[in-house]
């Protein structure tokens, strides 16, 4: 973002003023503007004290169910964006329309420097309040904004650095703003103005998922002058009605049309802008969602490319109407659900694995974190080519070498007589899923890492490099940050494979799990009438805790469709024990050997965690969990036993 004027310079005042301030007066017309405001419209005292307003919990509180499922999505975000700028002395900081901070990440460590300088939940950043500043600047100028240090209006908010952009909702109007901050720093402006680029996309991909949340009714139609850019963050969109009037549109819409306002193209007919009748929009949404097709706008005929997204009621009753559907296609998204977190997940691997971005997944044992993967595959443009899996943690670490690279004839004793090619060669050209990655071996894990950097990959025995197209997603249980602290993984393995982490959250934190119930079902009887389930068996589901996560979901729901009577209806009987004694909302009871209720009793539950932390640690592996414990295998089956551990399938 350039600092140089561009418009019309400062008044006299407010020029000496940034002179005496910055040692110039040569700043961004914003900042220029901003200082006037304050001045003639605030009058704004620059040298008073700081008197920060901060409102009370039940009002912040209030603002926040304003925002509803966007909360969710912004928060995600957030905690994306702040991975990117961790360790830099940023605070990720989210606010609504009013400047009225409604969320913010902070390192624990810069935590009382923040609030030092008034930026916590409930504080008030407009400009009437604390002058020129990244969130009140952004509000007020409805764009991106950097703020460097004296630049700041109020002088005691001069050691602050601060990048905002505005989240904008379908009518272009502010929703809040999304900021990164520095108490104190050392930033160039070049470094400034590369945080400042995240920030933006961040704030993008949030406005961009709001509109599709808010439009999941409507027909949307997305388009771009270039065919890669549909589906990615700077896609237009285009709500439509089912008479084809427009809804709405979001920024990117204008800047492809060439449309200053949006009141130029709501309410019009599609028909007038594009030539596309809703007959065949609706054709197009239907039956070819996936493919792209050319459109020329009627006005200059600049060709677009476009696909078209039906609304989701459509989408549902379609999906219901089919029997079976092609292996793993649908299902993959069916899984994704309509958990805000979740599709935020989807979105951003979308477009980043898109431009060929490795993504990491890191989520706990059972949580999809391989059908996530195969959503994403299936999102790609090479969706066609091989989803090749490794499980990294299944493989016995011998064998894992060979499995990886392959190996030419003969290469050791009891080889293949016509060799192996491997898992990396047979995901050439599509995605390789690199499961638990963690569990890699470190010697194995300089291989790799020569294979991500060379994009070639020589086998066992061999002498020949062999050209590979790699397009990789890795995951894992474990903390991988952590491991390589501790010596235990490769840092730049680890980096190399993170151009962007996903967290997966646990089934007990989705918010989407009836939704969920429901495809896991629909899935597993393609051919046959899918089990209804009772109000209170579905309660009882809604309200597990589900240590085992999808995985776990999916064996309860397997169990209880194979002892559904006649009627074809799952109860709280058909559920199994676990589910059978307990009211809707409270965890299960856990009879021990004494006969007491150790669900209330501290021992008990405390046993119960540590053996689900091991469990998970081992990848349920009984014989390893056995060993770590230091019990025998009985010992370890009666106990799960005891705290009704039901084992992944």
């Amino acid at each position: 973002m350039s600092n140089a004027l561009t418009a019309s310079p400062p008044s006299s005042r407010i020029a000496s003023l940034l002179q005496a301030r910055i040692g110039t007066s040569q700043v961004s017309p914003y900042v220029a503007k901003s200082w006037d405001r304050c001045l003639n419209r605030y009058s704004i005292e620059p040298d008073a004290e700081r008197r920060t307003v901060v409102l009370d919990t039940a009002s912040v509180r209030a603002r926040q169910e304003t925002l509803g499922e966007l909360l969710g999505v912004a928060r995600a975000e957030m905690e994306n964006l702040y991975e990117q700028i961790a360790g830099s002395g940023y605070a990720v900081i989210l606010s609504d329309a009013d400047a009225v901070v409604l969320s913010a990440i902070t390192d624990s460590q810069a935590r009382r420097d923040f609030r030092g300088a008034g930026l916590w939940v409930g504080a008030v950043w407009s400009e009437q309040h604390e002058g020129t500043n990244g969130i009140g600047t952004a509000v007020a100028e409805r764009a991106p904004v950097t703020v460097y240090c004296g630049e700041h209006f109020r002088r005691y908010n001069a050691g602050l650095s601060c990048c905002g952009a505005p989240i904008l909702d379908v009518d272009g109007e502010v929703l809040g703003v999304l900021d990164a901050s520095a108490a104190s720093t050392a930033d160039t402006r070049l470094v400034q103005s590369h945080t400042m680029a995240l920030v933006s996309m961040s704030a993008n991909l949030i406005a961009r998922c709001h509109f599709l949340g808010r439009f999941r009714d409507a027909w949307v139609l997305r388009f771009h002058s270039r065919a890669e850019f549909v589906g990615l963050l700077h896609e237009a969109l285009m709500a439509i009605d089912d008479d084809g009037n427009v809804l709405a549109v979001n920024e990117a819409a204008l800047l492809q049309l060439g449309i200053s306002s949006r009141a130029q193209l709501v309410g019009k007919p599609l028909a007038s802008l594009l030539p596309l009748d809703m007959d065949t929009l609706r054709r197009h949404a239907m039956h070819e969602a996936a493919s792209l097709w050319p459109v020329r706008d009627i006005a200059y005929g600049r060709r677009f490319f476009a696909n078209a997204r039906a609304p989701m009621q459509r989408r549902a009753a379609t999906a219901a109407s089919i029997k079976r559907t092609a292996p793993g296609t649908p299902a993959a998204r069916r899984h994704v659900g309509g958990d805000p977190r979740m599709q935020h997940n989807l979105n951003c691997g979308r477009q980043l694995f898109g431009r060929r971005v490795p993504i990491l997944l890191q989520g706990a044992t059972g949580t999809g974190k391989e059908v996530f993967a195969k959503a994403l595959h299936q999102a790609a443009s090479w969706a066609d080519k091989p989803f090749v899996a490794v499980n990294c943690a299944a493989i016995p670490e011998a064998l894992i070498e060979s499995e990886l690279f392959g190996y030419t004839r003969g290469a050791f004793t009891d080889a293949a007589r016509e060799g192996h090619v491997g898992k990396i060669r047979q995901s050439s050209g599509g995605t390789l899923f690199l499961d638990e990655i963690g569990d890699m071996p470190l010697a194995l894990q300089t291989r790799l890492l020569r294979v991500l950097e060379e994009h070639e990959i020589v086998p066992l025995g061999g002498d020949a490099a062999i050209p590979v197209d790699l397009h990789v997603i890795s995951a894992s249980h474990r903390n991988l940050l952590a491991m390589v602290q501790q010596g235990e993984f490769r840092e730049d393995l680890y980096y190399r494979l993170n151009g962007i982490t996903l967290e997966l959250p646990t089934l007990r934190e989705r918010t989407d799990k009836r939704e969920l119930i429901q495809a896991l079902l629909q899935e597993d009887v393609p051919d046959g009438p899918v089990p209804a389930i009772d109000d209170e068996a579905m309660e009882r589901l809604l309200a597990h805790p589900w240590p085992g996560n999808i995985r776990q979901l999916r064996n309860v729901l397997r169990m209880a469709t194979a002892l559904c009577g006649e009627d074809g209806r799952i109860g709280v009987a058909q559920l199994g024990r676990e589910f059978g004694d307990t009211p809707p909302g409270q965890p299960p009871a856990v009879q021990g050997d004494g006969g007491r209720d150790e669900a209330t009793n501290a021992l008990g539950t405390a046993e119960r965690d540590a053996l689900m932390l091991e469990l998970e640690r081992m990848h349920w592996n009984i014989s390893r969990t056995a060993t770590a414990l230091g019990v025998s295998r009985n010992t370890l089956y009666r106990k799960i036993r005891k705290h009704r551990i039901v084992l992944p399938g």
